[in-house]
């Protein structure tokens, strides 16, 4: 079973334009999240769409692909690994967050004109 890593994949659509911030060491960060649906009958026979968030983390080329290519709507599949940190917010809060960091990106259509 050594064979077996954290790996995750998603298609999906953007919720949002990327949030992108440089550091001062020039590394470029860029989040956004992305929905994706499941559909299904429930007891009563009835479709169902259960659609849920996911936090994308890209890095440094990808972080730039990102601002320059996807905005809100935009159709994607990413393959990544789960990422679990913790960080207290300005009120002293411990604050828990799973993101994707992401490793490949695929874009299904264009950024809109």
């Amino acid at each position: 079973m050594n064979t077996l890593k954290n790996s995750v994949r998603l298609t999906g659509f953007l919720g949002g334009d990327p949030e992108v911030k440089t550091f001062d060491n020039n590394r470029t960060l860029a989040r956004v999240s992305i929905a994706t649906n499941e559909r299904y009958r429930n007891g009563q026979g009835e479709w169902v769409t259960d659609t849920q968030w996911h936090n994308l983390v890209f890095w440094g080329k990808q972080a730039s692909f990102a601002q320059k290519s996807l905005s809100k709507g935009s159709e994607i599949a990413v393959e990544g690994k789960l990422v679990n940190r913790q960080y207290i917010d300005k009120d002293g809060v411990t604050r828990y967050v799973t993101e994707v960091n992401v490793n490949e990106i695929l874009q299904f259509n264009r950024k809109p004109e």
